[in-house]
């Protein structure tokens, strides 16, 4: 049996098992975060799909209003004006083969996300063994294999969030900062949310989204009440 510490019973003990309207919810996981660092607060959906079908399983990328609070590190693979293009856009490594070769041979992971031109694709796709399961290897869908590596650039600085159904037909997202304004998390949870609720599936049947719960890095989960959101 999974023993807790003090802090996390602590905080838990604040938590009753329901679902709290948006505004509540929002400002109980800043109440319940437990680490001395700025925590990160994520969100979990719990979708009614069946994630073996080829067309329940949701893959993209968005951009937050409020940004993620993190800063990630980017890797551009890429070669001539792209390459050229992705240093003047302050991309933080640049390169083509060399990279490729850097990644394979001392496991080199200095990076958050990896954006790639098309061209490059087939020598990415020979260290798909090594990226995929890291969540590295770059994928049209979540914009990160494009001919305009500028755009793709801009939209990791400004909080770009990758998503993807899980095998238990879950979706996790980052929201936000706990040192974030309790607005400013609202108003990324209502688009998060939002925008999932519009790629429902044509062949599931009933409730698309069946829970939310948020929770700040070690803190305890708290469910978030459907009704809250305008779907």
């Amino acid at each position: 049996m999974k023993k807790f510490g003090k802090k996390y019973v602590e905080a838990s003990s604040k938590v009753e098992n329901r679902e709290y309207p948006l505004a509540e919810a929002i400002k109980l996981v800043k109440e319940t975060s437990i680490t001395k660092f700025d925590s990160t607060i994520d969100v979990a959906m719990k979708l009614n799909v069946d994630p073996k079908k080829a067309d329940q399983q949701l893959r993209g990328s968005f951009v937050l209003p409020n940004g993620t609070g993190k800063t990630k590190k980017i890797l551009v693979i890429a070669k001539g004006a792209q390459a050229e293009a992705a240093k003047a856009a302050g991309a933080d490594y640049v390169g083509d083969k060399d990279m490729i070769e850097k990644i394979q041979k001392e496991n080199w992971f200095d990076y958050d996300v990896i954006i790639a031109t098309p061209d490059m694709m087939p020598e990415l796709g020979k260290i798909g063994k090594i990226l995929g399961p890291k969540g590295l290897m770059p994928n049209p869908k979540t914009n990160t294999v494009t001919t305009n590596v500028t755009s793709a650039i801009e939209d990791v600085k400004k909080g770009m969030v990758s998503y993807k159904t899980d095998t238990y037909g879950n979706i996790h997202s980052v929201i936000g900062k706990v040192s974030f304004e309790e607005q400013k998390l609202q108003e990324n949870l209502e688009y998060i949310v939002t925008t999932i609720s519009k790629l429902k599936p044509a062949s599931v049947k009933g409730k698309f989204i069946t829970s939310i719960t948020i929770a700040s890095t070690m803190g305890p989960g708290i469910k978030v009440d459907k009704n809250s959101f305008d779907i």
